[in-house]
């Protein structure tokens, strides 16, 4: 695809006409600065997208963010609405990572106060949270446990003194999907994640400690909690194997079922059936459990950050609360307009991010009123971004935002460019303390591998989908 094929409706907003290709049944949008635009013309993201724009009861538009690049199926960083309970699902729209998702933790401490305590942070951190690839944590759940947290989410964790009731509050969904059907959820995907629950796993998961750099809007940084010179831990990961295994075994189902119902898609990686098929209940239903576990997940690793925190601190460290929890990789059944109407629809996100406008029930009192947080980590080494959502953006992507800085470099070729014992000397040199399982992981994450995380943040925020509250920068980093 050349960028003259695009329409361009705005700085920040370009169309692929429903009339690009016959089969498509909604056009197809980019939210992306010009600069951002290269990268997806580039790989297959755009050829992707238009994909995704033939899915059956797709309404709207198929869309991409501005971190947008080749993923399984859908782009990820793609959007996707379809009608309920007719339409389509895909398991392409959400991913292998079910709830990979992102949560803040606040302290009630400032830069100065931890800065001779960094070092031994981020090695407490290291020692309190197992990371890795198919790495087991303390947590070992039995048929009987799985089952529960499968159902009830990081409300079990809280249950077992590893969170506390008020971050229930602070989490999308808080925490749980009701839909959730462990019977759903097959014995190998449980058995993968039986001993995974407060792990990070590898790639670009992580645990993040980080200070409060700038702030942009002052009403909601007083609303979220959030000061200049504050430190913040970040905390992103998802499902781990649990969730890849409900992906692997559903996409056979629905790759099998596609003739049942007269579906053809153009490329099989968009293996659908409609959400009220037998194959599409049971799939939405598997993916809640999956999503419920990664809550559950992310609480468990936040018990885990308050214990090294209070470990190095002591009780000068005060508490760590949690500001909101959300998810970036997820389909949800959400009430939008189309074309002035109110409609129930599947929502697929694939790297990208709800963000909610001021109003929604679900918030907690105290976010209400001014939105829901909306979390953008960037790349190790480089900004974070506290961003709110908008009723605008409501309007315009159905409630949602990018999910970071987006890749730029495979991993393979951030391995063959980059020395990662050189990376890690430079970055403790600008004050940023790594520990990671390995150099090669090291290498996999450098900032030279992802997209300009400011550019991509600014083009959201002149979008009007999620306004920018707060930057934040790196002071530990714990990878996998």
């Amino acid at each position: 695809m050349e960028k003259a094929q695009l329409l361009r409706l705005a700085e920040y907003l370009w169309e692929i006409p429903q009339g690009y290709r016959a089969d498509m049944r909604v056009p197809a949008r980019i939210y992306a600065l010009e600069s951002l635009l290269e990268p997806m013309l580039a790989d297959r993201s755009l050829e992707q997208l238009v994909n995704v724009a033939t899915l059956p009861g797709i309404v709207g538009a198929a869309m991409v963010m501005p971190d947008a690049h080749e993923g399984y199926g859908f782009p990820i960083g793609g959007v996707a609405a379809t009608c309920y309970p007719d339409g389509v699902i895909s398991p392409g729209g959400i991913g292998y990572d079910i709830n990979c998702g992102v949560r803040l933790l606040v302290s009630e401490l400032y830069f100065e106060d931890v800065q001779n305590k960094l070092e031994a942070l981020s090695k407490e951190l290291y020692a309190q949270i197992p990371s890795g690839v198919g790495k087991g944590g303390a947590v070992k759940l039995s048929e009987k446990g799985m089952d529960a947290v499968l159902s009830q989410g990081a409300e079990w964790a809280v249950r077992q003194g590893m969170g506390r009731p008020e971050d229930l509050l602070h989490i999308e969904s808080h925490g749980r999907l009701a839909e959730a059907d462990p019977g759903c959820v097959s014995e190998a995907a449980k058995m993968r994640g039986h001993d995974q629950l407060g792990t990070i796993g590898s790639g670009n998961h992580f645990v993040e400690v980080d200070r409060v750099e700038e702030i942009y809007h002052e009403t909601a940084a007083r609303a979220f909690g959030i000061h200049p010179g504050q430190v913040v831990v970040l905390i992103h990961t998802g499902s781990r194997g649990l969730g890849h295994q409900v992906a692997t075994d559903y996409l056979r189902v629905m790759v099998g079922a596609m003739d049942k119902y007269g579906i053809k898609m153009p490329d099989r990686e968009l293996a659908c059936v409609p959400l009220h098929s037998p194959e599409g209940q049971d799939y939405f239903k598997a993916m809640c459990a999956a999503a419920n576990f990664a809550w559950c997940n992310r609480e468990v690793i936040t018990h885990e950050v308050r214990t090294a925190w209070t470990n190095v601190l002591g009780k000068k460290g005060g508490t760590l609360h949690l500001l909101y929890d959300v998810a970036h990789n997820i389909a949800k059944i959400e009430e939008h307009k189309i074309d002035g109407r109110k409609m129930k629809l599947i929502v697929h996100r694939k790297g990208a991010t709800r963000a909610f406008g001021a109003g929604f029930t679900e918030l907690p009192a105290g976010l209400r009123d001014i939105g829901q947080p909306v979390l953008i980590p960037g790349s190790m080494g480089t900004a974070s971004y506290i961003l709110l959502g908008t009723q605008a953006g409501m309007e315009a992507s159905f409630g949602t935002s990018c999910h970071g800085a987006g890749r730029s470099l495979s991993r393979r070729a951030a391995k063959r460019q980059v020395n990662a014992p050189q990376l890690k000397a430079e970055l403790l040199k600008a004050g940023i303390y790594v520990e990671a399982g390995s150099f090669s992981g090291i290498a996999e994450e450098a900032p030279i591998a992802y997209k300009d995380v400011n550019l991509v943040v600014e083009t959201m925020h002149r979008a009007g989908i999620a306004l920018k509250v707060a930057k934040l920068r790196p002071l530990a980093v714990i990878k996998g």
